[in-house]
């Protein structure tokens, strides 16, 4: 009887080291099981903050790049050497290379007027949400005229399901704009201040 009581007690506990060790090995790929129903949101959630620093750090650097070169109007160097749009652009474009690209997303607009009174701007989308592609005006103005110079880029969100979230305009673009608004110095000789 002690015999059979013996090898009982033998099979009951090869049997319990047995359960322990398949429990523990059911908990050790819980983990990866919750991490991969967490990952997708994870990852999405990381991309969409990626792309939002991104987004924003390439309205800095358009709004630098509008102010830099405005700054030539406001002293009358454009007009002095005659600086064509096509000039003018380049020049924004030089500034702005490393992070956007100079092609049909940017859009320039540069008006003058003979005061601020006179001053306004159309909202740059129209009633739909679309970029107004009439907004491509080069009016650098004389000494003493007041002139506002926008430009825009729009920027193709990539981030699936939170492009919503990201979007400002129509066709999955987010619109990064610039404007720099000034009087022109009295950059003519024997002008007197404005």
């Amino acid at each position: 009887m002690s015999s059979l009581r013996f090898a009982t007690r033998r099979i009951t506990s090869r049997i319990g080291a047995a359960l322990q060790r398949m429990h523990a090995n059911a908990r050790a790929g819980s983990a990866a099981i919750e991490f991969a129903m967490i990952a997708p949101v994870f990852f999405l959630l990381l991309m969409g903050i990626m792309e939002n620093g991104i987004i924003y750090f390439a309205g800095a650097t358009l709004q630098n790049a509008t102010d830099d070169v405005s700054r030539q109007i406001r002293t009358g160097q454009v007009q002095a050497l005659g600086m064509t749009q096509a000039q003018f652009r380049t020049a924004i474009c030089n500034e702005i290379a490393p992070l956007l690209a100079c092609d049909s997303n940017l859009q320039i607009d540069v008006e003058s007027y003979n005061n601020y009174s006179t001053a306004g701007f159309v909202p740059p989308t129209d009633v739909s949400g679309n970029l107004k592609t009439t907004l491509n005006n080069y009016s650098p103005g004389n000494a003493c005229d007041v002139v506002l110079v926008r430009s825009f880029y729009t920027w193709k969100v990539i981030t699936p399901m939170l492009s919503t979230f990201l979007t400002n305009i129509t066709g999955g673009y987010h619109l990064v704009s610039a404007t720099s608004a000034f009087r022109n110095e009295p950059f003519v000789n024997g002008l007197p201040g404005c």
